[in-house]
This record gives structure tokens, C-alpha cells and sequence, in this order.
């Protein structure tokens, strides 16, 4: 199935966002990083500027900087409206509202398509989707998946979300994936499947708790390290 614009709701998270969500230490973020489904979010504009050496792969970077500025005013009020209709599914502490969300993402945005040619150019955003990254083995020391796995349980199956974490696993040798939740807050129906697969293939599978939680009970994240040669 082709990849079209029209399908595609950008949303984009901070460099504090991704250092929380998936508990990254200092040490870490001086790691090569890859990010798979970053989407718009300003994490590699802001690690990219701190001297980081991290890379993006989405299939949205095929698209023009201006094309995704539209499809984000096209979509952004849609978004606004259906988290003010569902406030209930979220904790509202270091985000403090739903007007306080939405000038922190826009905020996010605005800063990864002030970068977006730029990265381009200097090869930090790739067109590439999962469960296939244009990479070579070992290419990164740590994979990172933002609100793509997990979350979209309905949309991807048990056999996606292995091959994704493997690919990830291969290009890495460790990823994280964070949320562990589905759209509506609930539990992944995968979760359970996906981790007793990797962990008999020998992979060091882990549920690990993160010091961020705006999806309400959406404070944990996976990790999974692949098998020692």
C-alpha cells in the first residue's frame, strides 16, 4: 500500500520528551542514535544542535518541508479537538492543559521544519519505514520508537511489530519503544506476544518503568537488547 501525505497526522515531541520517555541518561544521548517514526518531533534538531549524532527515518521526510507544514494546519485542529473530547485518557501534570499541549507541540514542529533541509542535506532525516531500515548492521548503538509501536495495535500485527524490533535490533543491537499502550489508554493486546517471541530467539526483553506519563498509565517502555554472536 503506497504511503500518501492525506493519511498521515503529524505530531511532534521534544528533545526533554524523548530524554523522559525513554529514560535516556547523558551517556546516552552521546550515543548513534537512530530514531524510527520521529515524524516531526524537534528531538533531532535539539540533540543535533547539542553536537549529538543521531538520524531520523520516516516516510513523511519524502515530502517537502511545506507539504508537511500544511498537512500539520490541516490536521492540528483535528487533534486539538478530539484530546479535549477524551482529556480523561491523559494525566495532566507536567502538560497542564489542552492549549498547554498544543503550543508544546506546535513548538516542537515549528523546530524540526526550521531544521527539516538542513537534516536533509547532512543525511539526519531518511525516507524509510519499518520493517525494513535503509541501514547497515550495527550502523547505530541505540534504536528508539516513539508512539508507532504498541500504540497502533489495531493497525499493525503480532508478525509487524517482531520483524520491526528485530530490524531495529540489527541496525542497533539495542532498541526502546515507548508507549506500551494502544490509542484509548489501553493495554497493547500485543505486548504479551511480542516479548515471549523475542525473548525465545534469545533477545533480552525488558518492561521497564520511565519518568514521563501523559497517556495515563503510559509510564513504561520496552527494551530489548539482541543475542550476543
Amino acid at each position: 500500500m503506497a504511503f500518501t501525505l492525506d493519511k498521515v497526522v503529524p505530531w511532534g515531541r521534544s528533545l526533554v520528551e524523548y530524554q523522559k520517555m525513554f529514560a535516556l541518561s547523558e551517556a546516552e544521548l552521546g550515543k548513534r542514535i537512530l530514531g524510527c517514526g520521529d515524524g516531526p518531533a524537534s528531538f533531532n534538531a535539539e540533540l543535533s544542535a547539542r553536537g549529538g549524532q543521531v538520524v531520523s527515518v520516516d516516510p513523511l521526510y519524502r515530502f517537502t518541508g511545506e507539504e508537511i507544514r500544511q498537512r500539520i494546519a490541516a490536521t492540528y485542529p483535528l487533534v486539538m479537538a478530539q484530546t479535549s473530547e477524551n482529556q480523561g485518557e491523559f494525566v495532566w501534570t507536567t502538560i497542564r492543559s489542552v492549549e498547554d499541549l498544543g503550543r508544546r507541540r506546535l513548538a516542537a514542529m515549528e523546530a524540526f521544519l526550521a531544521d527539516f533541509a538542513t537534516g536533509l542535506g547532512q543525511g539526519r532525516y531518511r525516507d524509510g519505514l519499518l520493517p525494513r531500515l535503509p541501514f547497515r548492521a550495527g550502523d547505530f548503538e541505540l534504536a528508539l520508537c516513539s508512539h508507532l509501536l504498541f500504540l497502533y495495535g489495531e493497525q499493525f500485527s503480532e508478525d509487524f511489530h517482531v520483524e520491526s524490533i528485530r530490524e531495529m535490533c540489527r541496525v542497533a543491537g539495542e532498541a526502546r519503544v515507548f508507549p506500551l499502550l494502544e490509542l484509548g489508554a489501553q493495554p497493547s493486546r500485543h505486548l504479551p506476544a511480542v516479548s515471549k517471541r523475542l525473548t525465545a530467539a534469545g533477545y533480552d526483553v525488558n518492561v521497564l518503568p520511565v519518568p514521563y506519563e501523559f497517556q495515563r498509565g503510559g509510564n513504561q517502555m520496552l527494551r530489548i537488547i539482541k543475542p550476543r554472536p
